[in-house]
């Protein structure tokens, strides 16, 4: 038997380790972004920030930590304590990377718990309207007549742009040409100078665009077709078998504990489907997901061997 005393100080102790464990958060959560602010990644972070700091009761504070496409904020989260403090938000860059980069000094799957993805985008396969391209199958017969004469642009080696590029040349067995251009903006400039013939670009950059008639839609490349244009159907429609998610997914260290984990999946997943963050996301070309910790995990660990193959295949390195 332990002395009365002993027993009163070990209920103590369990008492408060419960407290504190169902204390989570008690300060401020610190959400990494890899890029700079002004981004799709960055408005998609401030924008959840703000509703997670409503929904658990603590501030939110959203860091940009920029440079090597995103390795640095990477490696940073990974590690950080695991202690549900500081997290990570970033799109496919964070499995694409794995097999970009040479040296890599984390692992997305092994240094990472998942916790959800927030938002999604993605790429729509447009072209310049004075193209004659009206349907994806339109280019795939033309590039199969001219191999390498047709060209795409992109933000630039190794972006989501290029890989969807890519992508759609070994699925289609084509061979078109990658143009690429420092950034989304001078790609898309490209585009509708008629410099390129087309690129693969989130629907916010184009809205404008094809509502003028300067740009064609003619596939989209997600898993189902986007709400924004509805009209547009997707590549696997087509029969092309590409499927690339602009996903904004939020991850923590590995061994953060489960609880915070569930605590904080199941916030990711209110504010996703939150009346008010829904419009805003729609607003900027994004849609709403909020998933689960498993399911992001499942979609992780697919990306990280689908983008080794595409990266490999075209040998793909970054600039």
């Amino acid at each position: 038997m332990f002395p009365p005393k002993l027993l009163v100080a070990a209920l103590l102790i369990t008492i408060a380790s419960a407290a504190g464990a169902q204390a989570y958060p008690s300060r401020a959560i610190k959400l990494v972004v890899g890029y700079s602010p002004g981004g799709g990644v960055d408005i998609n972070a401030r924008l959840l920030a703000g509703k997670l700091s409503e929904l658990l009761g603590q501030q939110v504070v959203v860091e940009n930590k920029p440079g090597a496409g995103t390795n640095i904020a990477n490696e940073f989260v990974a590690k950080s304590a695991a202690d549900g403090y500081t997290l990570l938000i970033n799109t496919s860059a964070v499995t694409i990377n794995m097999s970009l980069f040479k040296n890599v000094r984390y692992n997305a799957i092994r240094d990472f718990a998942p916790i959800g993805v927030f938002s999604a985008s993605q790429n729509i396969m447009v072209v310049n309207a004075a193209r004659p391209y009206r349907t994806a199958l339109d280019v795939v017969n033309a590039a199969r007549a001219k191999p390498g004469a047709l060209t795409y642009a992109s933000a630039g080696p190794g972006s989501t742009q290029h890989l969807t590029g890519e992508l759609f040349k070994l699925q289609t067995k084509t061979d078109m040409l990658h143009i690429p251009y420092k950034g989304s903006a001078p790609a898309l400039t490209a585009l509708m100078a008629g410099e390129v013939d087309m690129v693969f670009i989130n629907v916010p950059a184009i809205l404008q665009h094809v509502k003028s008639g300067r740009l064609r839609p003619v596939a989209a490349a997600g898993a189902g077709r986007s709400e924004i244009m509805p009209e547009v159907p997707t590549l696997k429609e087509t029969g092309i078998n590409v499927e690339m998610a602009l996903w904004y997914g939020v991850l923590a260290p590995t061994g953060t504990p489960k609880e915070i984990v569930a605590t904080l999946s199941a916030a990711v997943a209110r504010a996703a489907r939150s009346p008010d963050v829904k419009q805003k996301l729609l607003e900027q070309g994004a849609e709403p997901v909020g998933n689960t910790s498993e399911e992001f995990g499942a979609m992780l660990k697919d990306e990280v061997l689908k983008w080794r193959e595409v990266v490999h295949a075209a040998g793909i390195k970054p600039e």
